[in-house]
């Protein structure tokens, strides 16, 4: 009897001194974790056996994981908010500080006011494309523009776009190299999308381009291709991401959002864009899905 009442208070003290340490040690991990900054990547560690201690510190470790990761990736957004606004500030500024700079002129000197009033005219227009593509770029992100796709021919909407860039085309001195396998080639793509996908590439060339501009097509895809400016020598693993622009770039104006908003629009039409440099010729090449 005896020595089966000393067994049981020897077990029954071990488990009082387990319990004790269990005590001590979770007093511990609650002090660690109320004197740990919030920023800090502490990991808790336990040093008592068994399986539902150690379940325990597993269990908070992997909450103070996924506190961690939610404010890297808050910072992260805070961050690319701060420069999306920053980029937008600067090329809202630009043309509008440059139509309130020629409309003081126009005061100061009425007799050219045909002349001040035509630049004034083209930098309004280049806040409205500016603000156009915010918009656009916006709603795509937003998942609010929907896009029906659908096999259709490839070609009519670039007529549109070369038509409608003509003047500038005229001005800059370029005329469009143009060559296809076929007139009839077709593609599966939503007409609109298309029409702006090929508006964004043709502005890109005539804004950052060193002059000339070849379009070719075939077989599911489309190139465009055009010299690049003196100096410049964009990232092609960058040039379609949001706000890029190469150094030279930034002169010639632009929101950097022209390239991106084509990789979205490729994207959702269930194709894809892609760059290369070869010398000093950018091409892009659109690859689009099959037609049937």
């Amino acid at each position: 009897m005896l020595p089966a009442l000393i067994l049981t208070l020897a077990a029954l003290g071990i488990a009082v001194l387990r319990l004790w340490s269990y005590r001590v040690q979770l007093l511990e991990m609650a002090r660690t974790l109320e004197e740990t900054p919030a920023e800090s990547n502490l990991r808790l560690t336990v040093r008592m056996s068994g399986i539902a201690p150690r379940r325990l510190c597993q269990a908070v470790n992997r909450r103070l994981e996924e506190g961690r990761q939610l404010r890297l990736e808050t910072s992260k957004r805070e961050q690319e908010l701060k420069y999306t606004m920053a980029c937008i500030s600067h090329d809202i500024r630009t043309p509008l500080a440059g139509a309130m700079g020629y409309l003081q002129l126009l005061e100061e000197d009425p007799e050219r006011q045909a002349e001040y009033l035509g630049i004034v005219k083209k930098r309004l227009e280049e806040l409205d494309g500016l603000l156009e593509e915010l918009f656009l770029y916006t709603r795509l992100q937003g998942g609010s523009l929907p896009l029906e796709c659908g096999p259709m021919a490839a070609l009519p909407p670039l007529w549109e776009a070369l038509a409608e860039f003509y003047p500038q085309l005229e001005a800059a001195g370029v005329e469009p190299e143009l060559r296809f396998d076929r007139e009839d080639m077709a593609v599966r793509a939503n007409p609109e999308a298309l029409g702006r996908v090929y508006r964004n590439l043709i502005a890109n060339a005539l804004r950052h381009g060193g002059g000339g501009l070849a379009i070719f097509g075939g077989e599911g895809e489309i190139r465009f291709s055009n010299v690049l400016l003196p100096g410049s020598r964009p990232d092609p693993e960058r040039l379609f991401d949001r706000f890029y622009q190469s150094s030279p770039a930034r002169a010639k104006g632009g929101a950097g959002l022209g390239l991106s908003i084509v990789r979205e629009l490729m994207e959702r039409m269930g194709g894809r864009v892609s760059a290369r440099i070869s010398g000093n010729t950018l091409e892009i090449r659109l690859t689009f899905p099959q037609a049937s």
